[in-house]
């Protein structure tokens, strides 16, 4: 760790750096410019944990005066069905709890079928790009848009 992606935007190349929580290094001494929560979605249980638990954590110690944009990205969008079958997210629901955060964007996208993938980087790293100035995340981000 971390894993690292570097990409060009049209203005600059971009390193993303991705680190997992559940590494047995201490993740809260991280000190990112971008928080990128993911939870599944046919499991309504990991996007509860979202608000109950990695909210406090992300205000505690990253995010506490509101700099660094947050970004909910729901996985496994294939295995959804529209059947109504318990414990599937749905996007309104995540699009909810994202906005109860008070998260800068909400997205979803599925690995394995690549439904949205490339729209998912593109925004992760707008939302980079937009908020690495002075200002950081206070600074005028790409507005809000649910795919």
């Amino acid at each position: 760790q971390p894993f690292t992606f570097d990409l060009r935007s049209r203005t600059r190349p971009i390193r993303l750096e991705f680190s997992d929580t559940s590494s047995p290094t201490t993740y809260t001494l991280l000190r990112p410019s971008l928080i990128l929560l993911c939870f599944s979605i046919p499991s309504r249980e990991s996007l509860t944990s979202l608000s109950t638990k990695w909210k406090h954590i992300v205000e505690t110690h990253f995010n506490y005066d509101e700099s660094i944009p947050v970004v909910v990205l729901g996985l496994k969008r294939d295995l959804r069905n529209d059947d109504g079958e318990e414990g599937m997210v749905f996007p309104q629901e995540g699009v909810r709890v994202a906005a109860e955060m008070r998260c800068d964007r909400y997205c979803e996208c599925s690995a394995v079928t690549g439904e949205l993938c490339a729209q998912v980087w593109e925004d992760i790293v707008k939302t980079a790009v937009a908020t690495t100035t002075e200002q950081g995340g206070r600074s005028e981000p790409p507005p809000c848009m649910v795919m």
